[in-house]
C-alpha cells in the first residue's frame, strides 16, 4: 500500500489527507523521481467536488487510499480541516504542484514527462509551452483519449503501450476526476516502471492557455470556483451548484462526528438555500453529474 511518507495524515470526510506544503510535495515528488523503487507514486488533490465523490464511489475510495500524496486542492477543504482542530498546512492544488516540479527540474535531474489529457490539440500546445517555460524538462510524449476510452479494454491498452514507448518519469494526467485517480489506480501494477504520477484536473489546459486560471485574488480568497463555472457554464455550473448544496451538509456530518458545529447550522442551511436557487436557474435543471 502506498503511504508514501508522511503516515500522520489528517483524516477529513473519510479522506486521509497528506498534511504538507507545496515545496514539501515538491520535495517528495523530486525524491521518488530521482530515486526510483519499481513503484507508481501516484497524487490526487481532492476539492469539493472530489469529496463528494469520494462518498458516492467505492473505487474513488480505494484509488484514494493507495495514493502516495492526497492534497488538499479547494480551499473549503482546508477550511474545514481547520473547524475541526486537525489543520492542514495549506492548499496545495493539482495546478500549482506541477509548474512547481517542473521548476524543480535541473541539468542533472531533468524530466522526461508525458502529457495525458485534456481535448484533441491541447496537449500539444502544453508541450510547446512546458519546452518554451522549463529548459530542464522534455516532454516525451501526448495523448488526447477518445470519450469513453474508459469502457474500452484496446484503448486502455493502446495508452499503456504509448506510455511504455515514451518511458517518462512523470505522467501528468488530466481526464477529470474519477476518470483520471482510476486510470491510475487500475493499471498500477503496469506503471511501476514510471516514478510519479499526478492526477490534476485542468492543469493541461492551463499549461496549454487553453483556459485562463482565475486571478490570483480570487484563488487566495476560494472563489476560483466562481470563475471557473462563468467559463464554463453549461459544463461547470450545475455540478458548483450541486456542490454548493450538497457540501454543506457533509460538514456538517463532519462537524457532528467531532462534537461540534453549533453556531455553524446557519450556514449549512444558507448553503443548501442557495444551492436549490442555483439549481433551479440551471438551464434543464438535470441532476446528472458531467463528466
Amino acid at each position: 500500500m502506498h503511504t508514501g511518507l508522511h503516515p500522520g495524515r489528517v483524516r477529513l470526510f473519510g479522506i486521509d489527507l497528506t498534511p504538507v506544503t507545496l515545496d514539501k510535495a515538491v520535495q517528495d515528488l523530486m525524491g521518488w523521481i530521482t530515486h526510483p523503487d519499481g513503484q507508481c507514486h501516484y497524487v490526487v488533490t481532492p476539492n469539493v467536488d472530489h469529496a463528494l465523490l469520494f462518498q458516492e464511489r467505492p473505487e474513488m475510495r480505494e484509488a484514494y487510499s493507495r495514493a502516495s500524496l492526497v492534497l488538499a486542492d479547494g480551499h473549503p477543504v482546508v477550511w474545514v480541516s481547520r473547524l475541526v482542530g486537525r489543520p492542514v498546512p495549506e492548499r496545495v492544488p493539482g495546478s500549482d504542484v506541477t509548474p512547481a516540479l517542473f521548476e524543480a527540474a535541473r541539468a542533472d535531474s531533468p524530466l522526461d514527462v508525458f502529457l495525458l489529457g485534456a481535448a484533441p490539440g491541447v496537449a500539444e500546445l502544453a508541450a510547446a509551452s512546458v519546452r518554451a517555460r522549463y529548459p530542464h524538462v522534455r516532454v516525451v510524449g501526448t495523448y488526447s483519449p477518445p470519450l469513453g476510452f474508459e469502457r474500452d479494454a484496446d484503448e486502455n491498452e493502446r495508452i499503456l503501450k504509448l506510455l511504455e514507448g515514451a518511458r517518462p518519469n512523470v505522467l501528468v494526467v488530466g481526464l477529470g476526476a474519477p476518470k483520471q485517480e482510476l486510470f491510475v489506480y487500475r493499471n498500477l501494477a503496469r506503471l511501476g516502471f514510471i516514478p510519479v504520477a499526478l492526477c490534476v484536473g485542468a492543469t493541461i489546459d492551463f499549461l496549454a492557455g487553453a483556459r485562463p486560471r482565475a486571478p490570483t485574488w480570487m484563488q487566495d480568497f476560494g472563489l476560483e470556483w466562481i470563475h471557473r463555472a462563468f467559463s464554463e457554464p453549461k459544463r461547470l455550473l450545475p455540478r458548483y451548484a450541486r456542490n454548493v448544496w450538497q457540501f454543506p451538509q457533509l460538514v456538517w456530518r463532519e462537524l457532528e462526528a467531532n462534537g461540534g458545529g453549533g453556531g455553524l447550522r446557519t450556514v449549512v442551511d444558507l448553503g443548501r438555500s442557495s444551492g436549490e436557487a442555483i439549481l433551479k436557474r440551471v438551464r434543464g435543471g438535470s441532476a446528472r453529474r458531467p463528466d
